[in-house]
């Protein structure tokens, strides 16, 4: 679980709730019919946007903004240096019974270990990165719209509020609640969109650079594991691939 996520969001909505609940109660700020003009018109836009079945693959895309499944560098990179040592010793059926958690390099490794050309293998491999890039893709674009369309529909609330106001003008006393309700749909969409979907969109893009650092030490790792590539030369050639502060593999 990340909990900088957790964090983040826990913290910012009750900093929202703290500061409200110093000048007012918390039932000032809401409103049912703001909230569903937000969160339901940009749900609906989204729908609008793209199909429901993507829609939904973009929620449980959102999850790996909460919980990082993602192998650590440094161990993959031992475990396939560990996987060639092994291949140049006793050949690839010598990783038949291996067991490998990462799904991309279990199919990596079985396709050696089938007799498949290297060749083949990492296009398939790339394709498979390809593939995963597209959906995540997909996922951000579907947040970053929500992002943007949230203040949106904030405004069309508020718009919609300011239009039955100016018609009840011959009631003064009505004139400060009503702009106070119509100021609430913007205040809606600011906080959906700054403290949830522009965020996840942020985390989940910063997710999915590093997956597909992650995927590019595995294509290149089977190639190698594939060429009998000394053990040394290869940990160097996947080391390249980390930023400097996460080369711990030695």
């Amino acid at each position: 679980m990340d909990i900088a996520t957790i964090i983040g969001i826990i913290g910012g909505f009750a900093l929202i709730i703290g500061s409200i609940l110093i000048g007012s109660p918390l039932s000032t700020f809401f409103n049912i019919p703001g909230l569903l003009v937000v969160f339901g018109g940009t749900i609906m836009a989204t729908l609008i946007m793209q199909k429901l079945p993507v829609v939904l693959g973009a929620v449980k895309v959102a999850m790996n903004a909460f919980f990082d499944k993602a192998d650590s560098p440094d161990t993959l990179i031992k475990q396939i240096v560990s996987l060639a040592g092994k291949a140049r010793k006793g050949g690839m059926l010598a990783l038949e019974n291996e067991k490998i958690k990462n799904v991309y390099l279990a199919r990596g490794v079985k396709m050696a270990v089938d007799g498949v050309e290297p060749g083949e293998i990492v296009n398939t491999l790339r394709i498979e990165v390809d593939s995963l890039l597209g959906r995540h893709e997909t996922g951000h674009k579907i947040f970053k719209f929500m992002g943007a369309t949230a203040p949106a529909m904030g405004m069309i609330g508020t718009l919609i509020g300011l239009v039955q106001m100016l018609q009840n003008l011959s009631d003064p006393a009505s004139i400060g609640p009503a702009m106070a309700v119509a100021l609430l749909t913007t205040f809606y969409g600011a906080v959906l969109a700054f403290l949830v979907f522009i965020p996840i969109a942020e985390k989940l893009e910063d997710r999915t650079k590093n997956e597909e650092i992650l995927m590019q030490v595995i294509v290149s790792g089977i190639d190698g594991i594939t060429k009998g590539i000394n053990q040394s030369i290869l940990e160097d050639k996947l080391v390249a691939f980390l930023s400097p502060k996460s080369r711990n593999t030695k």
